[in-house]
């Protein structure tokens, strides 16, 4: 099975307790590809990065995590965007981008956008994520669609999160029309009823439900500290709820865990709500750890047929 994330990567700074910033590399498709290469799947990240010495730190960094770089195009000149999180006293995080002159936003651009797409219609199954979304601009996405249906088309699967963030979208229908889209095109849908609220208001659940029985439905919800989530799939209707928080000190990648968690148990052959079970397990140890990425140690067990932790 060869799977592919698609997305950016960005410089990342957290702010400290003290006011100091601390370096370290994130992106949403990005931690979701680390946290499913930590669980055995062979993943490949798709990306453009610069010729600096950042893009050179992150991509061996991605390669000591065991994700496959094959797809990463360098673009002579370029640099990778930037962003700093904040996190408030309850853990919940805020984040402030320079990310206008990405690499990531021209993978799709020539020289070198028709073997891009090229190569990602060939996978079996491509995760893209709302942000992935935001990337590329109306020609980018339109190019992206169009790989996404001719994988579909030769028998490909996509899983979509739809990870919404109001500030990469300026034009709130154009984010409408490129989420519909993105839906549309899904096997598997991660959705957040607070992305779906945002989005399209009171008609988000339905926005999501009317691909019941075509596509795999995850949609995630907060109950106070213990995040629920609803399972859809062919008949069936199974809420999974996540055991409480030991402690939450930073829910940045929950949702990116969660995926990843999810999709290594599909993987592996269990069903979905064992699967929810699974990706709620993972995304409970992420957030009792401060940035996107925790130490390999802190890897929980979920107890995958055929894998370790």
């Amino acid at each position: 099975m060869s799977v592919a994330c698609i997305g950016e990567c960005m410089i990342e700074l957290s702010e400290q307790s003290d006011g100091s910033l601390a370096r370290g590399f994130g992106g949403d498709t990005l931690n979701t590809a680390l946290y499913l290469a930590r669980l055995g799947v062979a993943v490949d990240y798709v990306t453009a990065l610069g010729d600096d010495v950042w893009s050179d730190e992150m991509a061996a960094a991605w390669g000591r995590e065991g994700i496959g770089l094959g797809e990463v195009r360098r673009l002579p000149g370029r640099m990778p965007g930037l962003y700093i999180i904040r996190t408030d006293a309850a853990g919940e995080r805020s984040f402030h981008y320079w990310r206008d002159q990405a690499a990531a936003r021209d993978l799709f651009a020539e020289p070198g956008g028709a073997a891009t797409r090229a190569a990602l219609a060939a996978y079996d199954l491509v995760y893209v994520s709302g942000i992935s979304l935001s990337l590329y601009g109306e020609s980018g996405r339109a190019a992206l669609f169009e790989t996404l249906a001719a994988l579909r088309a030769r028998g490909g699967r996509v899983a979509f999160d739809t990870n919404y963030r109001p500030r990469g979208w300026p034009v709130w229908e154009v984010a409408q029309a490129a989420f519909r889209e993105a839906l549309a095109q899904a096997d598997l849908i991660f959705a957040s009823m607070e992305d779906l609220d945002w989005l399209f208001g009171a008609a988000g659940e339905a926005e999501v439900l009317r691909h019941r029985g075509r596509a795999e439905i995850v949609l995630k919800a907060s109950n106070g500290r213990a995040p629920v989530a609803r399972v859809l799939h062919g008949t069936s209707d199974t809420v999974v709820p996540a055991e409480p928080a030991a402690r939450v000190v930073d829910t940045t990648a929950a949702g990116d865990s969660f995926a990843a968690g999810y999709l290594a148990a599909r993987l592996a052959g269990l069903d979905p709500e064992a699967a929810a079970v699974r990706a709620h397990r993972l995304a409970g140890a992420v957030i009792g750890h401060r940035g996107a990425v925790i130490p390999r140690e802190a890897m929980p067990d979920l107890d995958l047929p055929g894998r370790g932790a």
